[in-house]
């Protein structure tokens, strides 16, 4: 198959999961606990642009432990889901929307953008090799694709790097909220901000995310002993709006 000038190759996972444990799997699904057998990579390199696309199994990713992407985050991802219908299509929702914020969210970052077309082949290519692992239609279960791509040269300089690569890893996600499709609690820190004003927030990238991550209510808060659905931090000058 081919995307331009670029052709994808196809190399078949060696142990891929058999159909009694994707079954098994698809019954809790959860999220992010579960990939599928294969993978997408797509190299750059400064003077040669996007090449060697392939699909391959999922497994581990060799890194130069000076790799960019470790010390100073140049990375960027996003997040998007395939569904099948009722008459066993599978489809996604504006896609090439999230091509577009990966090359926005690339441009902020200083990482080469990759094309759109490009994009949007790397998950028609990874879902026609998974397709067993979307969940059937009629519930809230999906495949989750996440993209993204890290900067793999190495060097400790504080630097755009010339080496990057791009993957694709799939997923099947259960409800994304536990209790379903009902309203969910939300706590807002007015106390933590997640930028300052014309800090390079909206990119999706390794840099900005990992405040969700720590940012909890304090045991000294009402909340604390509640599970809360999502965490907001507030604007840096005002705090009056959630980001």
């Amino acid at each position: 198959m081919t995307s331009g000038s670029l052709q994808f190759t196809v190399t078949r996972a060696a142990s891929p999961a058999s159909d009694a444990q994707r079954v098994a799997i698809l019954q809790d699904p959860g999220f992010g606990k579960f990939h599928t057998d294969h993978m997408v990579s797509i190299d750059y390199t400064e003077g040669t642009g996007w090449h060697n696309a392939r699909v391959i199994g999922y497994g581990p990713i060799e890194l130069d432990p000076s790799a960019i992407v470790l010390h100073y985050a140049q990375e960027v991802f996003e997040g998007l889901k395939a569904y099948r219908w009722t008459d066993g299509s599978i489809v996604s929702f504006r896609a090439e929307a999230n091509a577009a914020r990966l090359r926005s969210s690339a441009r902020r970052l200083a990482i080469p953008e990759l094309p759109d077309e490009l994009f949007i082949e790397s998950l028609c290519q990874l879902i026609a090799v998974d397709n067993a692992w979307v969940p059937q239609a009629g519930g809230e279960e999906a495949l989750y694709l996440r993209p993204f791509i890290i900067a793999t040269e190495p060097g400790l300089g504080v630097r755009p790097a010339k080496e990057y690569r791009y993957l694709l890893i799939a997923s099947p996600a259960g409800a994304y909220f536990k209790g379903g499709v009902n309203p969910v609690s939300v706590w807002v820190s007015t106390e933590y901000v997640r930028a300052s004003p014309a800090a390079p927030v909206r990119p999706s990238a390794a840099a900005t995310t990992p405040l969700r991550c720590w940012l909890r209510p304090k045991p000294s808060t009402t909340v604390a002993t509640k599970w809360c659905g999502w965490t907001r931090s507030s604007a840096a000058t005002s705090k009056k709006w959630a980001g």
